[in-house]
């Protein structure tokens, strides 16, 4: 059976609800249960409830909430491992499910599955080269090349690398591991703590957004750096319904980059930073993508 063709089980684990859906792409999803992410004693048995009356995948595919461990030699693999969100922390997820279901099961952070589902099916489509960024609750940053995710032993964290801070700004951050990194100084969390509104609330004047635009286009040139991306997705919480903050992203990483990667691709900044198109489907249709490429290599978590 093509691809296309196969019924893919893709589970998106989130900070406050998990997303399960049947599909085989954005235009072939059979059936979708939303649960909220609870304690894992109830959350997983509530998936497995639907994926035991779907039945029919092929293969499952997992983009969740991290850490997440995705080093297969490593005796945790598949597991939530150093999470702070209370009672998950080393959670055994897909080594689970594949005894359950006996079908390979891919397993990834959830930026990175948003990041392959941008790449498959919007704002990234017919790229296989492509960083995914979701500024909301946190910072998280995801690249894919040639169609598969970039890492090793294990996921990247660049949310937390600390940009230069703006000149006269001393403002110590809000990330509880590393104060002013670029969560602590540009996520949802972050904002409110500094202004005491949330950023849909913040005005479009308010001082603050030049220390997220700073703190958020340092990073968008690093990834830049990196060699890797053809194209920057941005999505989350923080990037909706702010209108001028994309074009202020665009011209702050073009200045801090100043040239030096004097590709075309890149120096059309329009089309290099763009928003993400698939919306709140974006990890669990990349959790789809997961679960194809799981069942392509027969990488399992056994």
């Amino acid at each position: 059976m093509p691809t296309s063709e196969r019924l893919i089980a893709g589970v998106e684990l989130g900070g406050t609800k998990c997303i399960a859906i049947l599909a085989s792409g954005p235009d072939h999803i059979l059936e979708e249960v939303r649960v909220p992410t609870t304690h894992p004693d109830e959350t997983l048995p509530a998936l497995e409830a639907a994926l035991d009356g779907w039945r029919e995948f092929a293969a499952i595919g997992v983009a969740s909430f991290g850490p997440v461990s995705i080093d297969p030699a490593a005796g945790d693999y598949g597991h939530i491992t150093s999470t702070p969100k209370p009672h998950w922390a080393n959670t055994d997820i897909a080594k689970r499910l594949k005894a359950r279901y006996g079908v390979p099961v891919g397993f990834h952070s959830d930026v990175v599955g948003a990041a392959m589902g941008e790449a498959r099916w919007g704002a990234g489509q017919g790229l296989g080269d492509l960083a995914y960024v979701t500024v909301g609750t946190g910072v998280g940053a995801g690249m894919i090349a040639h169609g598969r995710p970039v890492d090793g032993m294990t996921h990247s964290e660049l949310g937390h690398i600390r940009p230069p801070r703006l000149p006269g700004d001393d403002w110590g951050g809000a990330c509880p591991f590393h104060g002013a990194c670029v969560e602590g100084l540009a996520a949802g969390p972050a904002i409110a703590a500094r202004t005491g509104v949330k950023g849909e609330a913040l005005s479009l004047d308010d001082p603050a957004w030049d220390t997220v635009v700073d703190a958020l286009s340092h990073l968008f040139a690093t990834l830049t750096l990196t060699g890797v991306p053809r194209r920057i997705v941005l999505g989350g919480g923080v990037m909706v319904g702010n209108p001028d903050l994309l074009p202020r992203l665009r011209r702050a990483t073009a200045a801090h980059l100043n040239g030096y990667v004097a590709l075309p691709q890149v120096q059309a900044m329009d089309t290099f930073i763009v928003p993400a198109a698939l919306g709140g489907n974006a990890g669990p249709l990349g959790a789809v993508v997961l679960g194809e490429i799981a069942l392509e290599t027969r990488f399992t978590a056994a």
